[in-house]
């Protein structure tokens, strides 16, 4: 149902930078790139959900939206560890390190919660049993 989210940014060559080094973690890469706005965006294919990067399109200063935050689904717990690990080395800052939300069992919540340098929050989850 979801084809991307977007993300504004001040900085595109940090951010690219950024992402760049955190979704090459999935094995994602640049898609796309526009000059014109730098709008970029990432993936692991064009027919796969995706997230974008951009400068605002009004010329605004781009903000971290009051609870957005973008989750993206691991298959292993190790993976959340993983990219939250890289988020924070990348220059991110923690939100909530790796841990159950909830109690273990077969619809178990583990996630870990960073923002991006911007102030974006994102979300690593895996939904299951370790």
């Amino acid at each position: 149902m979801i084809g991307y989210v977007t993300l504004g940014t001040n900085d595109l060559e940090k951010a690219r930078t950024y992402y760049d080094g955190l979704l090459g973690e999935l094995g994602a890469k640049r898609l796309m790139e526009m000059e014109e706005n730098g709008f970029t965006l990432y993936g692991t294919d064009m027919a796969s959900p995706s997230i974008a990067l951009t400068e605002p399109w009004n010329g605004e200063q781009a903000q971290p939206g009051n609870g957005n935050m973008i989750a993206l689904q691991m298959q292993e717990r190790s993976q959340v560890d993983s990219l939250y690990k890289k988020g924070l080395e990348l220059g991110g800052s923690d939100e909530g390190a790796p841990g159950v939300r909830g109690d273990e069992g077969p619809m178990a919540f583990y996630a870990a919660y960073f923002r991006d340098p911007e102030g974006n929050k994102l979300c690593a989850f895996r939904l299951g049993p370790a």
